[in-house]
């Protein structure tokens, strides 16, 4: 329903059901969302107009606004949210322990031991986490092929796992080209898929 919100944050504050903020529009609307500590503390209360991406949360007892300063870690909480078990508190909580490259790193590599150094995540949990995910990610098929760009990285195979993740994250086959043309300069000839979807995340959300 809501891609992104912009507006002014007037208002930010913590219990111990999350981490909240306010942003008021420019049609003095002010939306409430829950955001990850990461990003709480990221915004600060000014007159800067901000830019929030945001999920809307539809339950049967109540409805809610999760915001994310970046549009990947809207996408990967979407994901998330999409494996049975795994509500939005426990996305958050995900994506407040772990960098969304992080995480797709271990979805990718199988390490879902990693995955348990979050609080509530049992071994159990975990490795569902990574076999829903893993399926949802790496077999999407894009509608067209990807080119890859030219560059002496030496794993083709991360390139392209990196290129599937991103178009299952929602990115236009234009958009990964020019971004990941410019990351494979700033990385080594064996870069992982992690390292890969790192700097081009990177350049995506500038």
């Amino acid at each position: 329903m809501f891609d992104y919100i912009k507006g002014i944050l007037t208002n930010k504050n913590s219990n111990n059901k999350g981490f909240f903020a306010t942003i008021e529009t420019q049609n003095g609307i002010g939306y409430l969302l829950e955001v990850t500590s990461t990003d709480f503390s990221k915004i600060s209360l000014s007159d800067e107009i901000i830019k929030i991406y945001t999920v809307l949360i539809h339950k049967e007892d109540k409805m809610a606004l999760c915001g994310f300063t970046k549009r990947e870690d809207r996408d990967i909480f979407n994901i998330l949210t999409s494996v049975s078990g795994v509500g939005s508190k426990m996305a958050l909580t995900l994506l407040d322990n772990f960098p969304s490259a992080e995480l797709i790193g271990f979805v990718i590599d199988g390490n879902y031991k990693e995955l348990t150094r979050a609080k509530g995540v049992g071994p159990k949990l975990a490795q569902k986490i990574i076999l829903e995910l893993k399926d949802k990610l790496m077999n999407y098929k894009a509608a067209e092929p990807i080119k890859i760009p030219k560059t002496t990285v030496q794993n083709a195979k991360a390139i392209e796992d990196a290129q599937l993740v991103l178009v299952s994250l929602g990115y236009e086959k234009d958009e990964i080209e020019q971004a990941m043309s410019k990351a494979v300069i700033l990385i080594s000839d064996n870069s992982s898929a992690e390292e890969i979807l790192r700097e081009t995340l990177k350049i995506l959300s500038c």
